[in-house]
């Protein structure tokens, strides 16, 4: 089994997305488990700019790998405040350090206690480790 990095100070989707909350701003990507599985990511299509809203549950961005293509979804609702536009030139950074220089968006939430149904990160390397099998 694989040792993937759940740090604990971020929330997790059983999608495999990351939120990590600074304040009233939260920074939101791919988990290591998650580019681990789609192997070298070549391509990431951001379907949101600043300005936009998203909705937990909502499709924000395309991943595509050597492997698959894969949609990223808002684990909460909130209005974009910044957007990664490097990963449009070094879409592999999310393989390299997913939960720091790989993050995708940043949203201002709107609504904090949707966070409260998201994963810890025990739970979520439990998740991981029970698809594995």
């Amino acid at each position: 089994m694989a040792d993937w990095k759940t740090p604990d100070n971020a929330k997790y989707t059983e999608n495999d997305e990351w939120i990590i909350v600074d304040g009233d701003t939260a920074k939101v990507g791919l988990t290591d488990y998650a580019q681990d599985q789609l192997s070298d990511i070549v391509f990431v299509d951001m379907q949101v700019e600043v300005g936009d809203t998203v909705s937990a549950g909502d499709s924000f961005a395309t991943v595509e790998s050597v492997k698959a293509a894969s949609d990223v979804y808002a684990p909460a609702s909130g209005e974009v405040v910044a957007v990664n536009s490097a990963l449009d030139d070094t879409p592999e950074t999310i393989n390299g350090d997913p939960f720091g220089a790989g993050w995708m968006i940043e949203i201002k939430l709107s609504d904090a206690g949707e966070l409260d149904g998201l994963l810890d990160a025990a739970a979520y390397a439990k998740h991981c480790a029970e698809r594995e099998g």
